[in-house]
């Protein structure tokens, strides 16, 4: 069981997979190409640049706390099957207001004034609908999955996301100078992700149907006091918290430093993406065989901290990338690649995103197997509210930073801080474990 491949070849997984795949790859194909396109087309100026990038995950991070407590408790108590199909039909429309928006802007059509609008509405719109989605990818697993493939299910669901990423950003990168091209294929990917959603099997309610509170803030606050007297989750969600908060503050950073600080083209900046999605993926699957298969928080202390090394490194070697340089053009990729430290950017950033991959896959595993079942989507979605505060509160401090005049390469040390708060929590977490009753072997 711990080669989590078969799962590929079942219905009770693969269209959920194939599902969550193509709704990471549109997000992020729309993301990426709405991002580059206006640092590098709309914007001349690094702190516009920075405040656009900020601007644009806080919006896209915002309906995950205010819609997430409604969401979990929509997923527990209707089946998960039948709310992925009306999320993904909801993508179709996102998808094409979103269109309009690059098609507009690509054309010079009233830019600021209906154009960026629009493509800030559709970004707010897909993190509303990745809110949604989000508690049913994970608290579906129990229900279709045996409990010995939960963290197999869920480093495969883990790593689709960040192998769609890539995809994702590889095209972006490829159509950042044909935006119209993305504009049709994001409404395309939309339509099919819908048909594959269709094929989810039904994964009806695992308790009694209660009263939805459609209040987001009572609602989030019950839903956090709800799993607060679980030790092992709260703690999972903190540490998965301060993880996230990192990755916002570096997926913020890497377009304005690629273009400002290693003085790259987009294509370069897509290729940092896929090099911290290839590096997530990997550490998703290492780490489920390392543990056998076993839900534990045993290894990750130790992967955090490495990734913090890591975060540290990526931050020298871009202070010496930035004193060696002597001219202002934009590189391209194989110009980038010409210069031997490139290569240890590049490393830097895939070993980041390995050992985040092996420290964040287990800790989501503890949210869907120990709770009722019955509870594991609000688990999730507590978590997810817990985590979109924390990025926000990321985006505003590298927004901060930004505004005081830090640069952009001494905003680095901010995550590698934080990987030291990570670790206290995984430990804190290891410790929560070792005290709770003994799990049988799986």
């Amino acid at each position: 069981m711990y080669d989590s491949r078969h799962l590929l070849k079942v219905r009770r997984f693969l269209p959920l997979f194939v599902t969550q795949l193509l709704n990471a790859f549109n997000d992020n194909l729309y993301k990426t190409t709405m991002v580059l396109f206006v640092v590098y087309a709309v914007y001349n100026s690094a702190d516009t640049e920075l405040f656009f990038s900020s601007a644009a995950s806080a919006l896209f991070i915002l309906p995950f706390f205010l819609l997430s407590a409604i969401a979990g408790q929509l997923a527990d108590m209707r089946d998960k099957a039948k709310l992925i199909r009306r999320i993904k039909a909801a993508e179709i429309g996102l998808m094409c207001v979103g269109a309009t928006g690059l098609f507009m802007a690509w054309n010079g059509i009233a830019v600021d004034e209906v154009a960026i609008p629009l493509l800030m509405l559709t970004l707010f719109g897909t993190g509303t609908q990745s809110a949604f989605f989000g508690p049913i990818k994970y608290a579906i697993l129990p229900q279709h999955l045996e409990k010995d493939e939960v963290l197999a299910g869920t480093g495969l669901v883990e790593a689709g996301t960040y192998i769609a990423i890539m995809g994702g950003t590889i095209l972006a990168g490829v159509l950042s100078e044909m935006v119209e091209v993305a504009a049709a294929g994001i409404i395309l990917f939309s339509l099919i992700g819908y048909a594959v959603a269709r094929q989810v099997p039904p994964a009806p309610p695992m308790g009694e149907k209660e009263k939805i509170d459609f209040n987001p803030f009572t609602s989030s606050w019950r839903l956090i006091k709800g799993v607060s007297h679980h030790r092992e989750v709260l703690f999972a969600i903190i540490a998965i918290s301060f993880f996230w908060t990192v990755g916002s503050v570096l997926f913020i950073q890497f377009p304005p430093l690629a273009k400002n600080v290693l003085l790259a083209d987009p294509k370069v900046a897509s290729l940092f993406l896929v090099f911290f999605s290839i590096g997530v993926a990997i550490g998703s699957v290492a780490v489920n065989m390392l543990l056998k298969g076993r839900v534990s928080a045993r290894y990750a202390p130790a992967s955090v901290l490495a990734m913090g090394a890591m975060v540290a490194v990526f931050y020298f070697v871009c202070r010496a990338w930035n004193a060696g340089l002597q001219d202002d053009t934009l590189m391209d990729v194989t110009t980038f690649l010409s210069y031997p430290l490139a290569y240890v950017v590049l490393g830097s950033l895939l070993l980041i995103a390995i050992f985040g991959g092996m420290f964040v896959v287990p800790l989501y595993a503890f949210l869907t197997t120990k709770v009722p079942p019955s509870q594991t989507s609000r688990a999730v979605a507590a978590n997810n509210i817990v985590n979109s505060g924390a990025m926000v509160l990321g985006a505003l401090v590298a927004l901060g930073l930004g505004y005081i005049g830090v640069p952009l390469a001494e905003q680095l040390l901010l995550s590698a801080a934080m990987c030291l708060v990570s670790a206290w929590l995984a430990r804190m977490l290891c410790k929560a474990e070792a005290a709770a009753p003994m799990e049988q072997p799986v």
